[in-house]
């Protein structure tokens, strides 16, 4: 009886799982369905918003030029105009003496250093920043103070100063409405220290107030000397390291990108013999004792001891490594430290980049024969037949040859007066040496430049069929197939770029174009920069949505600066829009320091280009997909392009996505309108049109 009632309350519990199991299923199903109905409405309203978008930017275009334009976009929103980007003013500070500058440092008390210290590791950006470098921002701000209703910083004025309050309270007001109070020991105005920008509030002093302060200058030597002292120190460590002795630069580069500091306490166990390992230590700081335990007794055998610069388990990065010794901290100890996977992952050079330069001997006879024509043309010789763009230092026109109207190029104008201004002298010519260098069916052609005493022009190859940007403002966000054309597209650009030492900096929808096939072209190479392989530059450059985070950093950043921008367009044309924005450009910035794992991924992102995004998005650039040893190659193996025609791509024979409309050579219809420039730059025969620049 006792078994039968057991049997029957066993039952009872397997049915009242079995309910509990289907009232759970039943309820995914709803949650499914109620998702599925979210994501139709959340369609539906970026459509709406498209449509909208479009009405009011053929209003914008009819009225006002890009340079009046707000192009921050906003969070949760499609963009709703062109994303202007942002460049600082080229550094003055010489990476070579950067060791030797004397920095000011200011006296203070045990309170104030603290207060500085605990606001800036409270502050969203600050606190990404090495305990070194905040130890020396510490040391360098200096003190000011001002009297009550004083204006700290003024809405709309350039501004190069970031500010801890010590004593009293300001009020931060935004285009007159009061945004929030603010007491001791934060921090404000910190986008100025990044670039030369105009301040996006006011800040007034409520009462008396006394502040630390430091400007750019000084606050970006810190960063970049940091920098610098670290990745020579590192690889001057890994150079005394027999087998690394016959690495090349680059390599040691970014193997010194991948090494990092763990610290160690006076006496821990840093390996422990008979263990398996598998990292490689270099001593950056401290002494460590090396043991070895004879086996027949308890006995502890003092082999060594290891100083700053020398290195241990070096064999568990060829294979297994089996530790035939102990090593402890003797004091505290810093190491330097690397696993086999990221060594295997950077050990190997730079992919010799992509095979886009096939068939060489046909396009060197189809360049000369474009170098012959093109060099005879004047300005003079050509008509301008419509505008196809604005940007924030120039405006493209289409223009047709007079003597062969089947014949059109775009026209690059740009205002001598507004790059002088913006300083960004040395990005036009870096843009004119670098074009005139690259050849790739992937980038657009620059054919020659001409300058006049107002103006400078560069003559381009024109690409009818329209900005991949209003493409993707139409549509509202591509499928997989569709976003996978166009990024492979980018990556032979990239690669090409990137086997040459050239960085481009500036990958967004905006800057890419169809031509009349559909195939995708890089333009506009304002921000591109030649390096070198395995060298770094500090030039805060791009559009806040796509920088990485080494730029946000100042840490100096290369290719691998590239390879993130492409995960971030990966999202936003699967999406919409990109996955990290804010009101504001340090909202943004401070987003994207959170990280990408911090995001929260549509449900139209499929795993595989989940995966791809997260392994293009690495903090850490030696980490990322496309800048390890075997480059590119890593992209285009990635499970997200299984089984898509490279070869077809590169020889032009696939079928594009989207085939644009192209009525002869100048049809401009794929562009958005823009009203014709009412100062169109006449022919100014005293300076010579057909000076090259």
């Amino acid at each position: 009886m006792a078994m039968s009632k057991g049997i029957g309350t066993l039952r009872d519990l397997q049915l009242a799982l079995q309910l509990k199991i289907e009232e759970l299923r039943q309820r995914d199903a709803l949650i499914d369905e109620l998702e599925l109905e979210l994501d139709a409405k959340d369609d539906l309203i970026r459509q709406l918003q498209i449509k909208l978008d479009r009405h009011r930017n053929v209003a914008q275009n009819a009225t006002a030029s890009s340079s009046e334009t707000e192009n921050t976009a906003t969070a949760g929103e499609p963009q709703r105009t062109k994303r202007q980007a942002i460049s600082a003013e080229p550094t003055q500070l010489d990476p070579s003496q950067l060791t030797d500058v004397t920095l000011a440092s200011y006296r203070k008390s045990k309170a104030s250093t603290e207060l500085i210290q605990r606001a800036l590791m409270d502050n969203d950006y600050m606190k990404h920043l090495e305990h070194g470098q905040i130890l020396t921002i510490t040391d360098c701000m200096y003190p000011t103070g001002l009297e009550k209703g004083c204006c700290v910083i003024q809405e709309g004025d350039v501004g190069s100063t970031v500010y801890v309050l010590e004593e009293g309270l300001v009020d931060v007001t935004k285009q007159g409405n009061k945004v929030c109070t603010i007491g001791p020991g934060k921090v404000f105005g910190e986008l100025a220290i990044l670039y030369n920008c105009t301040r996006t509030a006011s800040v007034t002093a409520l009462t008396d107030i006394k502040l630390w302060a430091i400007d750019r200058q000084c606050f970006q030597t810190i960063m970049m000397r940091t920098g610098l002292i670290k990745l020579s120190q590192y690889t001057d460590f890994l150079r005394s390291v027999p087998s690394f002795q016959t690495l090349p630069e680059d390599v040691l580069s970014k193997l010194a990108d991948a090494l990092e500091e763990t610290l160690y306490r006076d006496g821990e166990y840093i390996i422990r013999q008979g263990a398996s390992g598998d990292t490689f230590f270099i001593i950056s700081e401290g002494q460590v004792r090396v043991f070895q335990q004879v086996w027949s007794s308890d006995e502890q055998v003092t082999v060594k001891t290891l100083s700053k610069g020398d290195w241990f388990g070096e064999q568990a990065l060829k294979g297994e490594d089996v530790r035939t010794a102990s090593i402890t901290a003797v004091g505290d100890v810093t190491c330097l430290v690397i696993d086999r996977e990221s060594f295997k992952q950077l050990i190997g050079g730079l992919d010799g980049g992509s095979d886009a330069q096939l068939h060489a001997n046909d396009v060197n006879a189809t360049r000369q024969a474009e170098a012959d024509l093109v060099s005879s043309i004047s300005l003079s010789d050509l008509r301008i037949v419509s505008t196809l763009g604005l940007g924030g230092f120039s405006r493209v026109e289409l223009v047709q040859l007079r003597s062969d109207p089947s014949r059109s190029f775009a026209l690059k104008v740009l205002k001598k007066q507004h790059i002088v201004n913006t300083s960004q002298q040395g990005h036009i010519l870096s843009e004119r040496s670098i074009m005139m260098e690259v050849h790739s069916p992937f980038i657009i052609r620059l054919y020659r430049t001409f300058r006049d005493s107002k103006y400078l022009f560069m003559l381009l190859e024109a690409c009818l069929g329209g900005e991949l940007w209003s493409l993707l403002r139409d549509r509202g966000s591509f499928d997989d197939g569709t976003t996978r054309f166009y990024t492979a597209c980018v990556i032979e650009a990239l690669a090409y770029l990137h086997s040459k030492g050239i960085i481009y900096r500036d990958l967004k929808p905006e800057n890419i174009i169809l031509d009349h096939r559909g195939y995708a072209k890089l333009a506009d190479f304002g921000f591109a920069k030649k390096v070198g392989l395995g060298k770094k530059t500090w030039t805060f450059c791009g559009t806040p949505e796509y920088v990485a985070p080494e730029i946000i950093l100042n840490k100096g950043h290369d290719s691998s600066a590239d390879c993130w921008s492409m995960g971030i367009l990966v999202f936003e044309l699967l999406s919409g829009s990109p996955p990290f924005s804010g009101s504001d450009p340090m909202k943004t910035y401070n987003s994207i320091l959170r990280g990408i794992d911090m995001i929260e991924f549509p449900k139209k992102i499929t795993k595989s280009a989940t995966n791809l995004i997260k392994r293009l998005c690495r903090d850490n650039p030696s980490e990322r997909l496309g800048n390890q040893k075997n480059g590119v190659k890593d992209v285009q193996k990635h499970k997200w392009f299984e089984g898509f025609n490279w070869d077809g791509l590169r020889h032009g024979s696939i079928e594009p996505p989207f085939t644009p409309s192209v009525d002869g050579p100048l049809d401009s219809s794929n562009f958005d309108y823009f009203p014709q420039d009412k100062g169109e730059p006449p022919p100014d025969e005293e300076s010579g049109w057909d000076v090259d620049f």
